[in-house]
């Protein structure tokens, strides 16, 4: 995976997980309703990203995007939601991100 493309997922993975996260806020912690409106926005914003990707099929960039999302998911529960992600955690996220650059990165005919 280069480095504009992890970059691109990144930012789309950032997107995905706070506009559900506002959501998450809204739906279960009680907070305004407004806080989905600025999460729909926020997701608009994800899908516009993940776009962005050099990929010959949208199937294979949006599986790709998986690990990302996984990895940058972990780094969200530590930062923003302060749960210490355990080594299990740390490993799955590591076989996740190998699995994408497989797909995002494999010789094609």
């Amino acid at each position: 995976m280069n480095g504009a493309s992890f970059a691109i997922f990144a930012a789309a993975a950032l997107c995905e997980i706070a506009g559900c996260f506002t959501f998450w806020m809204w739906l279960r912690l009680g907070k305004s309703p407004l806080w989905a409106v600025g999460g729909a926005v926020i997701l608009c914003l994800f899908a516009w990203f993940l776009t962005r990707i050099e990929a010959a099929s949208a199937g294979r960039a949006f599986a790709a995007y998986g690990g990302v999302y996984i990895v940058c998911s972990i780094a969200w529960m530590a930062a923003v939601e302060r749960a210490m992600p355990d080594r299990w955690d740390y490993l799955g996220a590591a076989i996740c991100i190998v699995g994408s650059a497989v797909i995002l990165l494999g010789p094609r005919a």
